[in-house]
């Protein structure tokens, strides 16, 4: 029975598919102006456990993850240049479609292949922003048919007033806004919350490469409409769960609940999962400051992707996780000492039940990833035989993602006299003479070997 916290209820719930047997999960992809930095990838770690965690509840899962080429601006709050724009300026490229296109084409590739080196499932798809516009237009035609929104002289915007339930998702204090982070620079805006659902061409500040045509003139969606018109264009709407950073509760799922609302008159997603922030030096990774470390950072100090994954996988999803090169390092090591673990195990036996109804205890109770660790540890450091361990650890990897099924056997030629006292040591555990077969113990592991003991037999490892 799986359990998920529901960031719209603030409880954990036990999971129940709108369809049974499948899942429609949707998770805010990146905006293609720059690398992804390791913070961001926590999210996709993260989504990546939880569908890992529903096939193996036997669950069908359509998963989409979007990519935005087009209307993030640097702010939240409707203000700055979008990103995309920015990064020309950035890279000193010409200031041109082509131009825009090859940037946000290049770090497509590379968010690509970050997932890949994290060995995250790939979504089902991976919906462009410049290739839905037709969608999004559909969703505003459709808000505004229903009176949500209104036309101003630079664009169209989502009355917020209009939605009884405005904020819900992040319990936002609607008057208290009117001293927080959602300035009001548009005096043509009736509520300090509306946000853009299409900006209108027009003006020196309201210039953009990328222009379509619309009911309302030439220009270019909003941030927010994009998930909203891709999400139900994929997935219909409800859709079962919709994944993203703590970051996005306040504004964009706020605004992409508002949309899909006064569009269909529906939810968007049943269930609303957020993972929360990387910390370095007790600040939000963010690209902007010091702490934009990418997983080519990593490369260059010999640190394994998936040490990376590990560190994530060693704290819950909803718990902020401390970033420094130390516990990184000590990440890596242990993995290192578990690769090295399963290279001597044999071939995969039985995989022994008792252990695989802890693992799904621990996986079923919200992803508690840490406790799977723990119990991971726990069957490597038993006395239970080799080959069902391998089998177990090998099922456990289903979800933990660590690559544990393709390490490679290490094989080793015992000498022929280590191979003698290991025989001697049998006899005498035969015999019960204890004593004499530890004897014959030390003697091996003075060699620079160690004897495992199982009830099928020893097995003989270099130290």
């Amino acid at each position: 029975m799986l359990k998920i916290y529901n960031t719209l209820t603030r409880k954990k719930e036990i999971f129940k598919p709108i369809k049974k047997g499948k899942v429609g999960l949707y998770s805010c992809g990146p905006t293609v102006y720059n690398y992804a930095h390791i913070g961001n990838l926590r999210a996709y770690i993260f989504a990546d456990i939880l569908k890992r965690t529903l096939k193996y509840n036997s669950y069908k899962v359509k998963h989409i993850i979007n990519i935005t080429d087009i209307g993030h601006l640097v702010s939240d709050a409707d203000e700055g240049e979008d990103k995309m724009m920015k990064a020309l300026k950035r890279e000193g490229k010409e200031f041109s479609k082509k131009s825009m296109k090859e940037i946000a084409h290049f770090y497509t590739q590379s968010f690509y292949q970050d997932i890949e080196k994290l060995n995250i499932l790939p979504a089902d798809k991976f919906p462009k922003a410049t290739k839905n516009i037709h969608a999004m237009i559909e969703m505003i035609k459709q808000i505004q048919k229903n009176g949500y929104s209104y036309e101003t002289s630079d664009g169209i915007y989502f009355n917020t007033k209009k939605l009884q339930d405005y904020g819900y998702l992040a319990r936002l204090d609607i008057k208290g806004l009117r001293c927080g982070a959602r300035v009001n620079i548009n005096p043509e805006k009736k509520n300090i919350t509306d946000f853009a659902l299409w900006f209108k061409a027009i003006g020196e500040k309201r210039t953009h490469l990328m222009q379509w045509s619309s009911p309302w003139g030439k220009g270019w969606p909003g941030w927010h409409i994009e998930c909203s018109a891709m999400s139900t264009k994929y997935l219909k709407q409800p859709f079962d769960i919709h994944t993203g950073g703590i970051d996005h509760i306040p504004v964009h799922h706020t605004n992409e609940i508002a949309q899909a609302h006064a569009a269909k008159d529906k939810p968007l997603a049943n269930y609303w999962m957020h993972n929360e922030f990387l910390i370095l030096d007790k600040e939000k990774m963010a690209k902007s400051g010091e702490g934009f470390i990418t997983l080519s950072t990593l490369k260059n100090k010999n640190i394994n992707p998936l040490a990376y994954r590990y560190l994530c996988l060693s704290a819950h999803y909803r718990s902020p996780l401390s970033f420094n090169w130390e516990n990184l390092i000590a990440t890596q090591n242990a993995l290192s000492n578990l690769y090295h673990i399963i290279s001597r195990y044999p071939k995969p036996g039985k995989v022994i039940e008792k252990e695989k109804e802890k693992f799904l205890a621990a996986i079923n109770n919200d992803l508690d990833t840490p406790q799977v660790l723990a119990t991971l540890w726990d069957l490597i450091k038993s006395d239970q035989p080799n080959d069902d361990k391998m089998a177990t650890v090998l099922e456990f990897d289903k979800v933990l993602g660590l690559g544990l099924d393709k390490i490679k056997k290490i094989s080793l030629k015992i000498p022929n006299e280590i191979e003698e006292l290991r025989k001697q040591r049998e006899e005498l555990r035969q015999q019960k003479k204890w004593s004499e077969a530890d004897q014959i113990r030390k003697e091996i592991e003075n060699s620079g070997f160690t004897i495992e003991d199982t009830p099928q037999g020893s097995t003989i490892y270099k130290i």
